[in-house]
């Protein structure tokens, strides 16, 4: 909400106005008709009060009854026809109205969020937002160059080989593949690189690609630490907002893997979910690489195995958390952020972003201190935000120029 401008002063933005269909405007009507009940009903007030980085957003939802998730203990055994159900409610005639589609089941349905989806929302939901209606921007020579980095910092310790995948089984399988692999090197020379994993957190599946994870050189800790390379176009530490983005990211990491680690993994779920088949024959050629490999799977059910007997005998990782930055002119290391996992303020922040990613709210702002953030946005041009009486304090702001994370 903005804030009542005083007397004296400068006049009022001109306030961007969205013209909307007939059509739009008739199924936002219904959707607001069909929640009056709903709303009224409510012992709370119909507005919710959302309390993020000091600013309180106002926003009335249409929520539905059951999240488009799938890996909880309820909703384990959802079908392609319950789903159905919820977005197209036409074979019931007492229920007129469509249900919008969430963002997730709408855009990560087949392939789970991504813990970048997750920092991504953490940074701007606004600009989220747009990439999923819009299209992701073309990457930056920032971009580039941190791809590039860590491409450079993976064939370090690893050597790449294509295979050729024929289904979606095969796609999964060399995730699993590549993670049993990841962990063995791990475990046996003390270091890998690059490492997929995927679980289930808070009812959505979700998926991720560690940056390294080392074993410690002591012995009094048999514990893994998770490590997360940063580039940086300038030769300065990260702002306060970059580096809680950049904690998010390996908290969000060491929760997948230690759920994975206590055998949290529910492999029924999870073939359900993404519509797998756990007897499919897998290709002739990821079948040789298991068995050169010591785990020898000819079906997805025979891996998905190997898999889980891999995590039982994995420690939990290290609470201790490792974020580096180093300078993309010369790859010198500009610092070293050293942090202690936070259950409790993860959690917290991860139910935040889902409320986005599961329509139960809309997408919010960045609060007014954070409004820098806008100036290396592609999307300022379109955005309600991005007003005249915004401009000046983005430009005022001593902030060094930033990039935000990739989405």
């Amino acid at each position: 909400m903005t804030e009542p401008i005083p007397p004296n002063s400068s006049p009022p933005p001109l306030i961007p106005i969205e013209i909307i269909s007939e059509e739009e405007m008739a199924l936002i009507e219904a959707a607001f008709a069909a929640t009056t009940k709903y709303l009224s009903s409510r012992s709370s007030s119909s507005t919710c009060q959302i309390q993020r980085n000091g600013k309180s957003v106002e926003t009335i939802t249409l929520h539905t009854k059951r999240r488009l998730s799938g890996c909880s203990e309820s909703d384990k055994n959802i079908t392609s026809t319950d789903i159905e159900d919820l977005v197209d409610n036409s074979k019931n005639p007492q229920k007129k109205l469509k249900v919008f589609e969430t963002f997730l089941h709408r855009f990560r349905r087949k392939r789970g969020l991504a813990i970048t989806d997750i920092t991504a929302t953490e940074w701007c939901e606004k600009q989220m937002e747009f990439v999923l209606l819009r299209g992701k921007p073309k990457a930056t020579r920032a971009m580039e160059a941190g791809t590039a980095r860590h491409t450079k910092l993976e064939e370090e310790v690893i050597k790449r080989v294509e295979v050729r995948v024929e289904a979606a089984e095969d796609a999964w399988a060399v995730r699993l593949m590549n993670f049993i692999a990841g962990t063995n090197q791990l475990m046996f020379q003390g270091l890998t690189r690059e490492l997929p994993v995927i679980g289930c957190v808070q009812g959505v599946w979700m998926v991720g690609v560690i940056d390294e994870i080392r074993m410690p050189v002591t012995d009094t800790s048999r514990n893994p630490i998770f490590v997360d390379t940063k580039t940086r176009v300038r030769p300065t530490l990260p702002s306060g907002p970059q580096t809680r983005n950049g904690r998010l990211q390996l908290m969000c990491y060491k929760y997948i893997w230690d759920s994975l680690v206590k055998d949290n993994f529910n492999a029924r779920s999870f073939l359900s979910f993404f519509g797998l088949n756990p007897h499919y024959t897998l290709s002739e050629e990821i079948q040789q690489h298991t068995s050169s490999s010591g785990f020898p799977a000819k079906t997805l059910e025979d891996l998905l195995a190997y898999f889980r007997n891999t995590c039982s005998v994995l420690p939990l990782a290290n609470e201790l958390l490792l974020l580096r930055y180093e300078f993309q002119g010369d790859q010198s290391l500009l610092g070293e952020d050293n942090f202690t996992y936070d259950h409790a303020w993860l959690t917290g922040q991860i139910k935040y972003c889902l409320e986005f990613w599961l329509g139960e709210r809309a997408a919010g702002f960045v609060p007014q201190e954070e409004r820098w953030k806008c100036r290396s946005c592609k999307f300022a041009s379109v955005c309600s935000s991005y007003a005249a009486a915004d401009i000046r304090s983005i430009y005022r702001g001593d902030q060094v120029g930033t990039i935000s994370p990739s989405i």
